[in-house]
């Protein structure tokens, strides 16, 4: 708990991988929540370029993103994780976040040995009230 605190806390901006448009979808409840909570994020999805979620507009990848990233709110399945995990290091992300039903040890070993805090399994939507 105390590093899901920490990483709640000391974000400020997160790039949601795997953001979607579509209202039903957990990515997108979770992007509207965040947002109200006080955070910046920015929609990440190669398939939906330009598009706006929520009034942010859609970027293709964690490198079209011009301005330092806290974390990094992983919807991918837990294989595509590692990539994106990948990317998030190569960014200087300060952690990465999978989501309910993401796991990738190896992923977040690369993660920690980078130095990134590392959360899996996880929802920042059911987090943040019990905090």
């Amino acid at each position: 708990m105390d590093t899901i605190r920490s990483v709640l806390e000391n974000s400020k901006t997160i790039a949601m991988v795997g953001a979607s448009p579509k209202s039903h979808r957990a990515s997108n409840q979770v992007m509207h929540f965040l947002l109200a909570k006080g955070y910046t994020v920015i929609p990440v999805n190669p398939l939906k370029v330009g598009e706006v979620i929520h009034g942010q507009t859609v970027v293709a990848s964690l490198a079209d993103i011009k301005e330092p990233i806290d974390m990094v709110d992983i919807f991918r399945n837990s294989a595509d994780a590692g990539d994106v995990v990948d990317e998030a290091i190569a960014i200087n992300a300060k952690a990465v976040w999978m989501q309910l039903g993401v796991i990738n040890e190896p992923a977040a070993e690369r993660a920690e040995i980078a130095g990134l805090k590392v959360i899996m399994d996880r929802c920042p939507a059911i987090e943040i009230p019990r905090l």
